[in-house]
This record gives C-alpha cells, structure tokens and sequence, in this order.
C-alpha cells in the first residue's frame, strides 16, 4: 500500500466513492463549492490554493472581476467546503498555490509584469500579512509550485516558461532556491507526450510526499476542433531529485464532463490549483477550477492514484 508522508488531516473535506464508480477521481457531488456570489463584482472565482490552517482552511483564491481584471482574495473554511471570502486584493495576478514550509505559509502566483507573466512569492507567518519576495523567474512564466519542504537544504519550484501568447513553451522545469530569492540549477520535467496532453503540460497543487518519491498531480491540455481541453493526470518523482519522473500515468485520471466543467468563461476545464492530504487513511481532497468560472471539489487516495500510475505507466 502506498503511504503519505506528512500530517494526520482527521477532518479533511471527503465523501464515499459513488457506488458503481471505478474512476480513479471522484466529484464531490455538491459541486461546485466556490461561484461567483461569493465576492461582489465578481464575474467568476475559480483556481484555488487550500491548505490546512488553525483547525481549519485558509485558501488563496482567483477572482476575475466585471472589469475582467484578475486578482487574488484570501478566504476561510471550518470545513474546507464552505468558505467565506474577503472582498480586498491581495495581489494581482493569477491562479495561486500555497505550502507551509518549516511553519512559514508560502504563496506563488502567476503575477502580471509590463512585458508578460512572471511567479510571484510570498510569505507569511498568520495568513494575513504576507511579505513580498523577489520574483522567481525572468518573464514569461506560468504555473509556479512549491515542494512543501526543502529538498537537499534548497526549495523547490515547478514552472512552464513560456511566451507572451497562450500555448507555446508547453514544459515543466524545476529550479532550486538557497532563500526564496534567488533561483537557478534549473532541470527539465516534462512535455507533451501523449495525446490527451499533445499541446501543453504544468504543475498543478503542491507536490505530496509519498514513500515512492513526490506524487505530483498536473494539467494536460489538447487543443482540439472546438479549443483546448484541461485535463488531470498524476504522477511521481524522485524523492531526492524531484526532476527526475519515475511514474507517469498515460491517460488523464479526470476530464471535463459535467456542466460545471463544460460550460462557463472558458469551456472544457478542469484545472487543479491544490490537493489536500491526510497521512491517517490515504484520502486526498483535490480543488481544481472549473471552465475558468467556479472552484470544484474531487476526492481520491493515494493507493488509487498509484496504483492507476503503476498500471498505465508511460515509463515503463
């Protein structure tokens, strides 16, 4: 059996595998969690950043406004399913992740600069006042990720460079950090290697340490007759060398199907901003955006999502 390094969650969001199910990743069938009503002049509040916080969740959430200008709120959650949601900006930018690092909150954003995209850091000690790092990379830039621990004595961050438009430069790298501040030793992940994926691949929620290595779930996208299509898939790392992949499961473990994923601001998404992970039984709770309009909710465990990666291996 597969085991999660890391903290019991005893009161993780979960809900049962529906009966006839044998899909590796299951939607909580209340979704979506998160819709606009939540912020006012809100056009839609989707990609999230959860983490556990105080006995409950504190999250970093997207907001797109009816000036389409996007930003980012901070919100809190007894039960990480009903949130209350601040009505300030926190930064400007877009679709945010969120780690605790030796009791330090981390924050990373694809955050705006006058020439395209760069990731922004952040830090805090309460989750209320955040300290503004350097930025991480040189722009374009998207989908930064921080590993929730060092890793050899530096941190860790996924990224996809890229250009100013929207598909090229579809690849993971990972870069290394002695301070949060300066970042180089930059080692190449993945690409596009399979259909599902054809046109792009990133990082999604914070990586989750296992006994095999880092299982790190991701986007895939097709760029099909009608658009692109986002995708989940999974798979896992090295533990000492996280660049390098030792498990990558060949098909996507959950696509865009219901109308909540279909249908909104940017049709066919499943986007997975943040995974929630209890070290007790294996359950993990995995918050992705839905067609670019609300935050959804999917559940899983890590002997299902490894043993669907060892199964259709695409390293083998």
């Amino acid at each position: 059996m597969a085991k999660i390094i890391g903290q019991s969650l005893p009161n993780i969001p979960w809900q049962d595998r529906p009966a006839g199910s044998s899909e590796p990743i299951w939607r909580y069938t209340e979704n979506p969690v998160i819709t606009r009503a939540a912020v006012k002049d809100a056009n839609s509040i989707f990609n999230a950043a959860v983490i556990p916080f105080r006995g409950g969740f504190a999250g970093v959430f997207r907001v797109d406004d009816v000036t389409r200008s996007q930003f980012l709120v901070l919100g809190k959650s007894d039960d990480g399913i009903h949130w209350q949601l601040e009505d300030k900006t926190l930064y400007p930018g877009y679709d945010p992740r969120v780690c605790e690092i030796d009791g330090l909150y981390c924050l990373s954003w694809v955050a705006p600069t006058p020439t395209g995209t760069t990731i922004g850091i952040a830090v805090s000690e309460d989750f209320e006042h955040w300290e503004r790092k350097e930025d991480a990379v040189l722009p374009v830039s998207r989908n930064g990720v921080l590993f929730p621990r060092k890793v050899g004595g530096e941190y860790c961050l996924f990224t996809r460079p890229c250009d100013k438009g929207h598909t090229p430069y579809g690849e993971v790298y990972l870069s290394r950090s002695p301070d949060l501040t300066y970042w180089g030793k930059h080692r190449f992940v993945i690409k596009p290697q399979q259909i599902w994926e054809s046109t792009k691949v990133g990082a999604g929620p914070t990586p989750i340490e296992i006994d095999e290595g880092w299982l790190c779930f991701y986007h895939g996208v097709l760029t099909s007759c009608n658009g692109f299509t986002y995708s989940i898939g999974a798979m896992i790392t090295d533990r000492d060398e996280p660049w390098k992949v030792l498990h990558r499961a060949d098909r996507y473990l959950l696509a865009p199907r219901e109308l909540y994923e279909t249908v909104g601001d940017v049709p066919n998404v499943a986007f997975p901003c943040a995974a929630l992970a209890d070290a007790d039984t294996g359950r993990i709770a995995l918050y992705y955006g839905g067609a670019d309009t609300v935050v959804a909710l999917a559940f899983t465990t890590v002997d299902e999502v490894v043993k669907t990666i060892h199964e259709h291996d695409l390293m083998k």
